[in-house]
């Protein structure tokens, strides 16, 4: 059993092998040569993509233009709307005491952690951490117009 080790050692050390670096370009032509691979670009946050982290909140909120209140109140038309301020639903004190309205920075800090935003609210969602599908959700909350 003492081999295992070593041999262990030996296959990490040749885990290694055939990774080398890029030759060094010599040249003297830099016009030629290819520029320095970037990191890819991030993906452009789009109104599609809020559309599918929406099906995350379905289970409160309806977006449908008339449609009913869930748990949580009508989003349809949100964006712009003043804060507590959807016809028929119940607010709880916290968003009624928060005043202000949707917009998008409101909207982003909202979601990203309601109940830190908004302490005493009833939305009990941990909020939407990546700003990239918060950006994406608010582009799809301001499409429902």
């Amino acid at each position: 059993m003492r081999i295992a080790p070593v041999l262990l050692a030996g296959a990490l050390m040749l885990a290694g092998c055939g990774k080398s670096e890029p030759a060094a370009d010599t040249s003297g032509d830099s016009a030629s040569a290819p520029a320095a691979a970037a990191p890819a670009p991030a993906v452009e946050p789009t109104a599609a993509m809020g559309e599918q982290i929406f099906k995350r909140c379905v289970s409160c909120h309806t977006i449908d233009k008339g449609g009913s209140n869930g748990i949580g109140p009508n989003l349809h038309g949100v964006v712009g709307r003043a804060v507590a301020a959807h016809e028929g639903f119940s607010y709880s004190s916290a968003l009624k005491a928060k005043g202000g309205h949707w917009d998008e920075a409101a909207l982003d800090k909202f979601l990203e952690s309601p109940m830190k935003d908004a302490p005493g609210t009833r939305m009990a969602f941990a909020g939407v951490i990546d700003a990239a599908d918060r950006k994406a959700l608010i582009l799809y909350l301001e499409s429902q117009k």
